[in-house]
């Protein structure tokens, strides 16, 4: 029976990577996919409460609301099918982009896949910024959902990949710290539109500022050994 032993040297050095500006700024960037969950996240509630944004698209639950019906609950003030498939129909395009982001991911790329993503969300943040009808919103929230499908798979990989060993947990827990993020500037925003007559669209289309981010950063990336080894 064949045996074998480890021989340590004791002159072998670990080699766990230096902290620089470089990977600090590329961390940052990369980190730009949790912001944009998380502005979603807040920024969804707060326009569906807003008048002017209930009226144009779901009267029915604006007069609910003010009570001019007498279909009303007291356990969901929102009791309408379009306004729910409004706010559900971006984690079910979520969910299914998932399945093709991951082979996006190790196909071609994190910094792909991360490009991928801010380009889903840039379009339908803008979709949801113009729309005129429920199909628009609709279709941007799909979109919307693509984008974090994508951001979400690629995004903790490439920080994890990145990051130098000593520092990678703190860098990694950017992405959530990014999500949390998003959604305190969602609410801030939110604040600020209530009041306007098209407060609704701003709130909305705001949501591009980070996807730009994101797909103008992910093209300066360097991609991580890791995936260069994988793709050969």
């Amino acid at each position: 029976m064949a045996g074998g032993t480890f021989v340590n040297s004791g002159n072998t050095k670990q080699f766990d990577g230096k902290v620089t500006a470089f990977v600090l700024v590329t961390s940052f960037v990369a980190a730009m996919g949790g912001l944009l969950f998380g502005y979603d996240l807040g920024i969804t509630g707060g326009v569906t409460s807003m008048d002017p944004f209930l009226i144009k698209f779901f009267p029915s639950v604006y007069k609910q609301m003010k009570g001019e019906t007498l279909r009303e609950s007291q356990y969901c003030k929102y009791d309408n099918e379009l306004l729910t498939l409004f706010t559900s129909s971006l984690y079910l395009a979520a969910l299914v982009a998932s399945f093709f982001a991951s082979t996006t991911t190790r196909v071609m790329g994190r910094k792909t896949s991360m490009f991928v993503g801010g380009l889903f969300f840039l379009v339908g943040a803008l979709l949801n910024g113009f729309a005129q009808n429920i199909g628009m919103l609709i279709v941007g929230r799909l979109l919307l959902g693509f984008g974090v499908g994508y951001c979400n798979q690629s995004v903790p990989v490439y920080l994890s990949e990145i990051a130098p060993a000593k520092i990678r947990g703190a860098l990694n827990i950017g992405f959530q710290m990014m999500i949390t993020i998003g959604i305190l500037v969602a609410n801030l925003i939110n604040y600020a539109t209530s009041k306007l007559e098209n407060g609704w669209r701003i709130s909305l289309g705001l949501g591009a500022v980070p996807a730009i981010m994101l797909c103008l950063g992910s093209l300066f990336l360097s991609d991580t050994p890791n995936s260069m080894i994988e793709r050969g």
